[in-house]
This record gives structure tokens, sequence and C-alpha cells, in this order.
């Protein structure tokens, strides 16, 4: 199927801004082109593309065309760097590698712009599968149909708590009874760093139950509160933990999470450079993997 590219951008930029009138501003037409652009796309795939609320988002057939538009004028990108103007890459990657070593692997590539998905690096992978990224971190070395897998080394975690919740929750030492009773921080609802790290320290397969909080930053800020005890990055808490604000849990508090650059193979020579800049910053922020019974 031939597609009508001034279409697909109409797509894109509806995803992207949210509104019609947004995308007709950022491609510098009316909004009843981009209206009329989008109909007879949806008339040629003879499905709906784009679910119109506030803001616009687009159906699963609507998000896999926008990303094909994006994928192709990334393409575009480097042949004709002067006509095409800067190229936009939609990623997957993980909250924590976000707070702790990933932007400086961003910035190292002013010519691209990042469209960042937020997603575990348990569940990256589906993004990937479902074509809604082109590239994603997570934590599976196999490869998805279609892309190239980069090892990058583990993310270090290490379980934590202040040392008032301590006192109060593990008096008698963090064992398995205790940890089913202490208020966990759970990322999210796929959030499964916690309990991996209870099974770690106490060989039983523990119900944790506590605090939903969606945010790096936040974990360590309610963990230093006394909310709960939580898996933090290493590098966010090491003064906290230097000064004694917090303190390290059980007799084996540090975790490694493996990552994985996984990334489109038809995009790989586009993205060449962000796959360096990923590596060489991964080789200093991050740490050789190990097994977690070491």
């Amino acid at each position: 199927m031939h597609f009508d590219y001034d279409q697909l951008r109409a797509l894109t930029a509806i995803l992207r801004s949210g509104s019609f009138d947004n995308a007709a501003a950022a491609l510098g037409v009316t909004p009843s082109a981009i209206s009329q652009r989008l109909k007879a796309l949806e008339e040629q795939v003879g499905a709906r593309l784009v679910l119109r609320a506030n803001p616009c988002s687009g159906t699963p057939l609507g998000q896999r065309l926008a990303r094909h538009a994006e994928d192709v004028a990334l393409m575009e990108a480097q042949l004709l760097p002067q006509r095409s103007g800067p190229a936009r890459i939609s990623v997957a990657v993980n909250a924590d590698s976000l707070a702790t070593w990933l932007v400086p692997a961003l910035a190292s590539q002013p010519d691209l712009r990042f469209d960042l998905t937020i997603e575990d690096q348990d569940h990256s992978l589906r993004l990937l599968k479902e074509g809604r990224v082109a590239a994603a971190i997570t934590t599976r070395a196999q490869p998805v149909q279609g892309c190239d897998s980069f090892a990058l080394g583990a993310l270090d975690y290490v379980a934590t708590a202040s040392p008032v919740f301590v006192q109060r929750w593990f008096a008698d030492g963090v064992n398995a009874a205790a940890l089913a009773q202490a208020p966990a921080l759970i990322f999210d609802r796929k959030d499964d760093l916690q309990r991996a790290w209870a099974l770690q320290e106490t060989g039983a397969s523990i119900a944790l139950s506590g605090h939903i909080m969606p945010s790096t930053q936040a974990f360590v800020a309610a963990a230093l509160a006394g909310m709960g005890w939580g898996m933090n990055p290493a590098a966010l808490v090491k003064t906290a933990l230097e000064q004694g604000a917090l303190v390290a849990l059980g007799g084996t508090p540090h975790f490694h999470t493996p990552l994985y650059w996984q990334v489109s193979r038809r995009l790989a020579p586009q993205l060449a450079g962000l796959t360096r800049a990923l590596n060489n910053a991964a080789k200093v922020a991050l740490v050789a993997p190990r097994s977690q019974n070491s």
C-alpha cells in the first residue's frame, strides 16, 4: 500500500500535539486541511486512526502508522539533512535510567528529537513488538524480531529505608514476616523489583503491600521520610547512605538489573550515533551484571 506522506505527517502531528489546531499550526496549514488529510488516510486504510478527545490519541493502527512515518523521516533526515531538519524518534525508557544516567547520552544527539515513553524495563518490549517505539531500554537480551540488542550493563539498586522505619518495622531483622508487614514503595503495578529483592534476601515469595509511587525522585523522598522501604538506584542514595539518612537493608542489599538497548534493525544505521552514546554513558554509570544470588 502506498501512503501519501502529507497525510502521514498530518497524523503524526495530531498525535504529537494532541489536537487538529496544534497540528495545523505545526505544519503551517489550516485545521480543515489537517482534517481532510486524516479523513483521506482513514478512508485509504479503512479504519479509524485518531480518537478525537482532549488530547487526541491514536488507535493501535494509528500509532503504528505514525511510527512508520517517523521512521521514514529519520531516514530522510540522514539522506537530506538540510531539507529534512531534525528527525524524531520514539523510545521506551525506564524512569530510573532517565533519572540517573540516560540524559547526557540523549543530549549528545542534537539532530534528534526524542519522544520518550516511560515504561518499566521489564515491559518495554511490548511497545517494540507493537511498533509503538523504534527502540527501547529493556531487561531482555533476546532481540524482538527485526531488532538488534546491545548489552549496556546493570543498574545497581540498593534496598533502603530510614533509620526510624528500620527501628519500627525491622527491629528483629529483615525477614519474610517483617517484609510481609512493612509498607513497601512500589513504582507501579507492574513493578516487581521489590518482590524480587525480597525473594533474594529471604528465599520466600512474599506478597508485599505499600505505596504506589510512580516517580524515581519521590521514591527516594518517601524512603527518607520513613513512608516505606524500596529499591533505589545506588547513585541516587549514595550520599543519604553515607550520611545515615538512609540504611541499607538485609545481608545483600544490592540488586543488579541488567539493561539492554534494543533498536529497530532498519533504523540501526541512522541511530548508530545514539547507540554509541548510550554504550559510552553506560560504561561509566552502570555496573557489570552478576547473579542475583552471588
